[in-house]
């Protein structure tokens, strides 16, 4: 698949107001400081399509693009909650668990996670969550451009240790600035949402 179109659609909090009709979803999923805006608009070759700060935890919606007239990408709020009130946690966590129960057309998960670090808590209950609902889960290892070659390879064999994989789930290494297995990740969206690989 190549991304010829995308837009913002809309930002929810409740299933009255998700987008009409209703399309395959891929969820974007991952800690507050990830980079899940970067890799939207990396991916889907835009520079703003999605918004970036340099302050983490910024996406408080369930945000909605729109790609290819197809499916949307549903980037959810980061786990982590950075700076936010326990009030606000915890309605961050009813909506994001709302939406994932109640969606009906998620066909599948782009987990991040950043290279540089082990997956936590809190990555581990997200994939878990995830498999146990059937959602195959695509692991993209941001930010690889920052450590060495070297460096980037232990930290490969590290996270893979950590991380339970079922046969269905996907894993690549990726940076923004190189594009590094962009074709690739676009490949297993593609597959879930059942479009033509044009």
């Amino acid at each position: 698949m190549k991304p010829t179109t995308s837009a913002f659609i809309t930002s929810a909090t409740k299933p009255d107001e998700f987008p009409k009709p209703r399309l395959p979803e891929v969820v974007i999923a991952g800690r507050s400081n990830v980079g899940k805006s970067t890799f939207i608009n990396a991916v889907l070759n835009r520079k703003k399509l999605a918004r970036t700060s340099q302050k983490p935890g910024k996406t408080r919606l369930l945000n909605f693009f729109l790609v290819n007239d197809t499916f949307y990408f549903v980037d959810v709020p980061g786990y982590g909650f950075a700076h936010a009130s326990k009030q606000t946690i915890m309605s961050f966590k009813t909506m994001i668990e709302t939406y994932l129960e109640e969606s009906g057309h998620i066909r599948g998960a782009v987990l991040l996670l950043d290279v540089r670090r082990i997956p936590n808590d809190d990555d581990h209950l997200m994939m878990d969550y995830f498999h146990s609902r059937g959602i195959p889960v695509l692991f993209v290892l941001t930010k690889a451009d920052k450590p060495s070659r070297n460096k980037l390879a232990v930290q490969q064999r590290k996270i893979r240790q950590q991380l339970e994989f079922y046969p269905e789930d996907a894993c690549f290494t990726f940076s923004a600035v190189s594009r590094q297995n962009k074709e690739a990740i676009l490949d297993v969206i593609t597959q879930w949402v059942g479009v033509s690989n044009g």
